[in-house]
């Protein structure tokens, strides 16, 4: 008799908004041979969009409503409790906008990525794009990273840039880089699931080698 398969390594998806990273996720796991699957995907949010895309992909979700808890760290008990729930080798942070408390964090150290629109150390926090127009920088991109206590400061896994044109406005910004978003998010939660990328001590270890620095894809 042949052994039955491994089970594949269960995601979980976190989202406040529309979804459109949630949903270039969704479609990546769809892939015959994607090595990962979406087991739940939850929201702060009742009402976002996010949880629409994953009724329609017959995900299953949760709510954790922030306005409904009494503080932050009531909040992510809740969360954590739910998160517990569900078991995932990894939680996916997209479009999730709430900054986690240290114990959360802690508690998921090097099972939680998160994507933000910036190459980072450049630009932590909000609008990202404005800022990177009024310093008339000529490259801007996104940022793939483990999760730490720092807002934004995880260890960064892999970039895409893109080049900054001089008619772009913070919106054409903001349109090209989710692109790379879409892009890359797939292809660094694929490399997790396969084990090929690891949070050490040290920083990122990729196929057991630490990254001197982040990997960086440029717009062709």
């Amino acid at each position: 008799m042949m052994a039955d398969p491994a089970p594949l390594p269960k995601i979980v998806v976190l989202a406040s908004g529309s979804g459109t990273n949630l949903q270039a996720l969704i479609e990546a796991t769809r892939e015959r041979d994607f090595p990962g699957e979406i087991i739940a995907v939850g929201c702060n949010r009742p009402g976002a969009f996010a949880l629409e895309r994953a009724a329609q992909a017959n995900i299953p979700t949760f709510v954790i409503d922030h306005t409904k808890s009494d503080s932050r760290e009531a909040f992510d008990a809740s969360l954590m409790a739910e998160l517990h729930r569900h078991n995932p080798d990894v939680i996916v942070l997209a479009g999730f906008m709430r900054i986690l408390t240290p114990d959360f964090v802690r508690a998921f150290r090097g099972r939680m990525l998160n994507i933000h629109p910036s190459l980072l150390p450049a630009y932590t926090g909000l609008n990202t794009h404005k800022r990177v127009l009024e310093a008339g920088d000529k490259v801007h991109g996104v940022s793939i990273h483990f999760v730490t206590e720092e807002l934004d400061g995880g260890p960064v896994i892999a970039q895409s840039e893109i080049a900054v044109n001089p008619d772009d406005t913070p919106e054409t910004l903001a349109e090209r880089v989710q692109q790379q978003e879409h892009m890359l998010y797939p292809i660094v939660l694929r490399w997790f699931c396969e084990g090929r990328i690891q949070l050490s001590a040290n920083g990122v270890q990729f196929d057991g080698t630490l990254l001197p620095k982040p990997m960086r894809l440029a717009d062709s």
